[in-house]
């Protein structure tokens, strides 16, 4: 039995102006669905947001505080229960199916960075807590784009997540709890390490700044601000260059930071202070080198700048908030450093769609534009007036192509059941 989302709810997930094309994907979605599933069960339709990160660069794993926003590009799947202790879960870019079977959820070094090793891994962490799992069908399709910096992989968890607390735990498991799941997947199951910055913004949605002193109670709060409503909108441009290979070095960003918070006596660099730093600056230097000290630095400016950015949100101090993104893009590229990889120097998408989109802004007067999400290739964050994101395409298409800018809107919602049971 399938009954699509109705049309108030797409409305609160997408906008009045986007809902038609929204409504003929999932009715796509349901045809996928039932082609691969076809039977009587009740399917119900999953949505979960991908995330922009607007500030706290590189925080997240060593404690620190970020302001992000969930997007209206999601993850979507149509599901029903199967009355198994299976789970076959399609994904429209992959022709077969990801299984598993609950009753082996030991992790598999096989299936390291694969989504059956998210969706075990998920399994496992849920089981071990406590909450109930079963089996089901599914078949997902996403507008996060894969290695849009808009967090794919972290959108995918979540989704997983909530499927099994809206089928098997009557949504009895916190938003919170589902993004904690979705880092273990990613961390122990997929191989990649990670902060909980992007499974909590897909998970609870909206703009909200997250303090993670305290990692399994992380202190959060939503931020009520409409980048339009302020005659500006966020933009995600694609530089063009692959995240694949680059593992090695977003692990040392937080193992760098790390190792620093270990000479001055902590474990991460929410444990020490900058003046601690400072003082033992001189010793510690040769110890650690001058990369590790300068994004330490970054470190503690960047967790001031995000107290700061949520300040001037509130207080409607637009200006102050764009000067804030560019110092925070100032830091990420002279201090943490990524930027570019330092194994391919010859490849700086992201050094070249900076200074092209500083030459714009430049001349135009208004807007900031910083690295966005974890770096050295990837995407940028662009904030500009309305009224000159026509100008900056045609500015920028001929450099990046006509595709690689991708206007966001805010989503007030997080990860989401959109079916009645």
């Amino acid at each position: 039995m399938v009954q699509l989302p109705e049309d108030k709810t797409l409305r609160k997930l997408y906008g009045n102006q986007t809902i038609k094309p929204q409504k003929k994907r999932y009715q796509e979605l349901s045809l996928l669905f039932q082609k691969k599933f076809p039977g009587p069960e009740k399917t119900l339709f999953f949505s979960t947001p991908g995330r922009i990160e607007i500030g706290g660069n590189h925080t997240d794993h060593n404690r620190g505080k970020i302001l992000a926003g969930a997007v209206n590009l999601d993850s979507i799947a149509a599901v029903s229960k199967n009355n198994s202790n299976k789970i076959i879960f399609y994904s429209e870019e992959f022709k077969k199916p990801f299984q598993v079977d609950l009753n082996q959820l030991e992790k598999k070094k096989s299936e390291e960075g694969s989504t059956t090793s998210l969706i075990r891994g998920i399994a496992h962490k849920l089981k071990k807590s406590g909450h109930s799992l079963g089996g089901f069908n599914g078949y997902m399709t996403s507008s996060v784009i894969i290695g849009s910096g808009l967090s794919s992989s972290a959108s995918v968890e979540v989704l997983i997540g909530t499927i099994f607390n809206t089928l098997f735990n009557q949504n009895k498991i916190s938003p919170l709890e589902i993004a904690m799941v979705g880092q273990y997947a990613e961390n122990s199951y997929f191989n990649k390490p990670c902060g909980l910055m992007d499974q909590i913004t897909c998970s609870v949605g909206g703009i909200i700044t997250i303090d993670f002193k305290n990692p399994k109670k992380p202190n959060l709060k939503k931020i009520n601000y409409d980048f339009n409503s302020n005659g500006f909108a966020v933009l995600i441009v694609n530089t063009g260059d692959s995240h694949a290979n680059l593992t090695d070095d977003y692990a040392a960003i937080q193992s760098e930071m790390k190792k620093i918070a270990r000479k001055l006596g902590g474990q991460v660099m929410r444990d020490i202070t900058k003046k601690d730093l400072l003082k033992n600056l001189a010793k510690i230097r040769s110890q650690t080198g001058d990369r590790a000290l300068l994004r330490a630095l970054h470190f503690f400016q960047e967790n001031q700048r995000v107290t700061a950015e949520v300040k001037a949100l509130q207080n409607n101090d637009f200006d102050q908030f764009l000067n804030l993104v560019s110092e925070s893009g100032n830091s990420s590229f002279k201090f943490l450093q990524n930027c570019y990889s330092p194994k391919d120097f010859n490849h700086q998408s992201i050094p070249l769609a900076l200074a092209l989109t500083e030459m714009f802004i430049k001349n135009t007067g208004e807007g900031a534009c910083r690295v966005h999400g974890g770096g050295f290739a990837g995407t940028i964050q662009v904030f500009l007036p309305l009224k000159q994101i026509k100008a900056y395409k045609q500015f920028l298409s001929p450099f990046l192509g006509k595709n690689a800018i991708w206007e966001l809107q805010i989503r007030s919602f997080g990860s989401s059941c959109l079916s009645s049971q």
